[in-house]
């Protein structure tokens, strides 16, 4: 994705400063710039004229999924912050935070899902011929993932002790990949019960059983979607 301004400036070198602010880029060497018309210093301030300059930058795999979140919360009228920074191993953290950014949430998530989602097609999409490794994108919203994870992982325990106590099993609502990973990976650590995923598509739910010999998992689906990329 390529982004292209005109910048006036006194100097030459002030225009490039400023188009490199303005375009986002790292530095001066980054970016591609035309002098569009020399300054003229005049005599005696009479028929001075600054710099003009067309500046040109090309957003690459995270940048430009950053670009893409940033028109988005402005195109809302969101009054929000989108910052981006390093995530998980190679991963990429786009971060937005302000009083009215909740509404990319949804109901748990649905809607931060969807933006993500795009987020990471924006940052992947190629132009014909171009190469380009693969860029991960995770959105945010008011830290909420890390919230929602917390929250997910207190559910896990309590119904697995509610396995534990009861003798039966208990089946939750419907998760995406990546909720559910989480119940899968809270319950590992609790002896004696075991999960399983049943359903199919967007109505998958994990199914929390007593894990006893003998005792046969309520569903054959396998786990190993749940661990998988999300």
């Amino acid at each position: 994705m390529k982004k292209e301004i005109t910048v006036v400036a006194k100097t030459v070198e002030e225009a490039v400063t400023k188009a490199v602010a303005e375009l986002g880029a790292p530095n001066a060497e980054a970016i591609e710039y035309t002098v569009v018309e020399a300054p003229k210093k005049g005599f005696l301030g009479i028929g001075a004229a600054p710099a003009k300059i067309a500046a040109s930058y090309t957003l690459k795999g995270a940048e430009v999924a950053l670009d893409f979140v940033k028109n988005l919360v402005e195109s809302m009228g969101l009054e929000a912050k989108v910052t981006m920074s390093d995530g998980e191993g190679d991963n990429k953290l786009i971060r937005v935070d302000g009083e009215s950014a909740g509404v990319l949430i949804g109901h748990h998530g649905d809607t931060l899902d969807s933006l993500q989602y795009l987020a990471n097609l924006a940052a992947n999409k190629k132009v014909a011929g171009e190469k380009r490794e693969y860029c991960r994108v995770t959105v945010d919203v008011e830290n909420y993932r890390f919230k929602r994870e917390e929250t997910l992982r207190a559910l896990a325990r309590r119904m697995a002790d509610k396995v534990l106590r009861y003798k039966k099993s208990v089946m939750l609502e419907p998760m995406n990949p990546y909720e559910r990973r989480i119940i899968h990976s809270e319950v590992q650590k609790i002896e004696g019960v075991s999960t399983n995923s049943i359903g199919s598509e967007n109505n998958r739910k994990v199914v929390l059983y007593l894990d006893t010999e003998g005792t046969a998992a309520p569903a054959a689906d396998s786990r190993r979607e749940e661990f998988g990329e999300f």
